[in-house]
C-alpha cells in the first residue's frame, strides 16, 4: 500500500465562501494545515481566519508570511507555507457591483496573491478560474460555445467582465510562472459548484429543465470533488503553468434526453461536435485533470441521487 502524501501548510484565500468552506473541509481530511484568508471568518474551529483585503498588496504579502493561528506568545518562527490556494475572487459574478469595480477587485487581488507567493518562494499556487471563460454563461444574448467537447485549448472569448477578470488572472499567472522557475501554478476552470446539501434541489432543476442549463454547459463540479482535485494538484509537482477543466465526469441530463452527443446536436445545432463523445460524457472535458493530476471523482451525481438505470 502506498504511503499517504505528507501533509502541507496551505494558505487558502476565500475559504469562507460557498465552495471554499467545503474544499477546506476536504483538505483537512487529508491532514493538511490551513490558514484561511477572507474578509469573513470561517465557521470551523480547526481553521483560523485572518481577515484581509487582498486588493491591498501589503495585506496580501503579510497574509502569506504570517503565523497560522493566534498564540500567546508566538514560540515558533514564521514559516513559508507549502502552497497557496486562491479562491478569493472578490466578486463572484457580474451585476453585484459596477463592472469596473468587479474587474479591479478580481484582477488586483489575484495579482497581489500571485506576486507575493512567487516572491516569497512558495512553490505551489492553485487558482480558482471558471468555465465562464468559454463565453456563454454571462453572455449578452444566446451565445454558442466554440465546439464540443470543451477542452483547455478551446477558444476563450467572453464578453462579460467576470469571465474576463478570470482570463486576466490566468494570463498574470502564466507570466509569473515563466519568470519564476520551479514554481507550479495550476488554474482550475471550475464548473457550477454543487454543495452536498443542495444536490436534490440543483439536480431537480437540471433534470426537469435541461434547456435552461446551456449556461453551465450541462456540466458541474461537486464541492467535495473540487477538494479532491485540489489535493491532487497539491500532490503533483513539476508541471509548471497549467490550466485544467475542473468538473465532474458526466453530463447533467436524464436517460430520456438521449446520449451526450445526440443531446448536444439537438440543443446546440450550430455548434460542431469535434469527436465521438461518451454516452454520459460531460460537455466540458476533464480528461486533462484526470490524466495529469490523477483525479478520480468520489461523488458522481447519479450515485448521489440514486440514479443507476442508464
Amino acid at each position: 500500500m502506498p504511503k499517504p502524501a505528507p501533509s502541507k501548510r496551505i494558505v487558502f484565500t476565500g475559504g469562507s465562501g460557498v465552495a471554499g468552506r467545503h474544499v477546506v473541509e476536504k483538505l483537512l481530511s487529508y491532514g493538511h494545515e490551513i490558514l484561511n484568508v477572507d474578509i469573513t471568518p470561517l465557521d470551523n474551529p480547526i481553521v483560523h481566519t485572518l481577515q484581509a483585503d487582498l486588493t491591498d498588496g501589503a495585506q496580501a504579502f503579510n497574509s502569506l508570511s504570517c503565523h497560522f493561528r493566534v498564540s500567546e506568545p508566538f514560540m515558533d518562527e514564521v514559516r513559508t507555507p507549502d502552497a497557496v490556494v486562491h479562491f478569493a475572487a472578490g466578486i463572484p459574478q457580474p451585476m453585484r457591483i459596477p463592472d469596473n469595480e468587479t474587474f479591479r477587485i478580481n484582477t488586483i487581488g489575484s495579482y497581489n496573491i500571485i506576486e507575493s507567493a512567487c516572491k516569497l518562494g512558495i512553490k505551489k499556487i492553485i487558482l480558482a478560474s471558471s468555465i465562464t471563460t468559454y463565453g456563454v454563461t454571462y453572455a449578452e444574448g444566446d451565445a454558442d460555445y466554440p465546439h464540443f467537447p470543451l477542452t483547455e485549448h478551446s477558444p476563450t472569448e467572453p464578453m462579460d467582465i467576470y469571465a474576463t477578470s478570470k482570463l486576466c488572472m490566468e494570463r498574470i499567472a502564466h507570466s509569473f510562472a515563466k519568470r519564476f522557475k520551479g514554481i507550479d501554478i495550476y488554474c482550475l476552470r471550475i464548473g457550477a459548484v454543487i454543495e452536498p446539501d443542495k444536490h436534490a434541489e440543483k439536480f431537480e432543476a437540471y433534470l426537469t429543465r435541461p434547456q435552461d442549463f446551456k449556461v453551465h454547459a450541462w456540466s458541474y463540479t461537486d464541492a467535495r470533488d473540487l477538494g479532491n482535485m485540489i489535493n491532487c494538484g497539491l500532490e503533483t509537482d513539476g508541471l509548471g503553468f497549467q490550466v485544467f477543466n475542473a468538473v465532474n465526469d458526466e453530463i447533467t441530463i436524464e436517460e430520456s434526453e438521449g446520449a451526450t452527443e445526440d443531446f448536444l446536436k439537438k440543443m446546440c445545432p450550430n455548434t460542431v461536435v469535434m469527436r465521438t463523445m461518451g454516452k454520459r460524457e460531460a460537455p466540458v472535458c476533464n480528461a486533462k485533470i484526470r490524466d495529469m493530476l490523477g483525479f478520480r471523482e468520489d461523488y458522481p451525481w447519479r450515485n448521489v441521487m440514486g440514479r443507476h438505470t442508464w
